[in-house]
């Protein structure tokens, strides 16, 4: 079988007021995301995994920060299409792995709708699809509430019997 890894991470600054969108749920904060998109860091971030592990580039590659088309997008449609990408190629999802870096919201309650969601788009059961949160102890960007990251790994093996 032909297993590849691929790696993602993404970062957006926070921005008073706006929708905060994460893991493909809106949650309730004070900020939301400054992002040409929706600015749903762990979502890129998956997308990035994606598309890293089946070699075909990176989410600015495939969806273009200045395009039209992707502004304001819902970035549950950026990982049906990267998943569509992933299709192409015969590959399938074996796990996904993410850590969200954040001081504020508190986000624990959220995470097992995150990876309903998630694992909804993918095609996968949700216990394919891992959700962690950290803090930064208050330092850097992510400890002074300036922004947020995202970090995620996933499997992805050949199958020749996708169409």
């Amino acid at each position: 079988m032909n297993f590849r890894i691929g790696y993602g991470y993404d970062v957006h600054a926070f921005k008073e007021g706006g929708e905060f969108w994460l893991g493909g749920i809106k949650i309730s904060h004070s900020k939301g995301c400054l992002a040409h998109s929706d600015g749903d860091v762990l979502i890129h971030a998956i997308c990035d995994a994606i598309l890293g592990a089946a070699a075909l580039r990176d989410i600015g590659y495939q969806f273009p920060d200045n395009s039209v088309e992707f502004k304001n997008i819902d970035s549950k449609i950026l990982l049906k299409r990267t998943h569509e990408l992933l299709k192409q190629k015969h590959y399938k999802i074996a796990n996904i792995d993410s850590t969200i870096s954040l001081q504020q919201p508190k986000i624990n309650n959220y995470i097992p709708e995150m990876i309903k969601v998630l694992a909804a788009v993918l095609e996968l059961d949700e216990d394919q699809v891992s959700v962690k949160a950290t803090t930064t102890e208050g330092l850097g960007f992510e400890g002074r509430e300036e922004g947020l990251s995202a970090l995620a790994t996933v499997l992805i093996y050949k199958d020749d019997s996708i169409d």
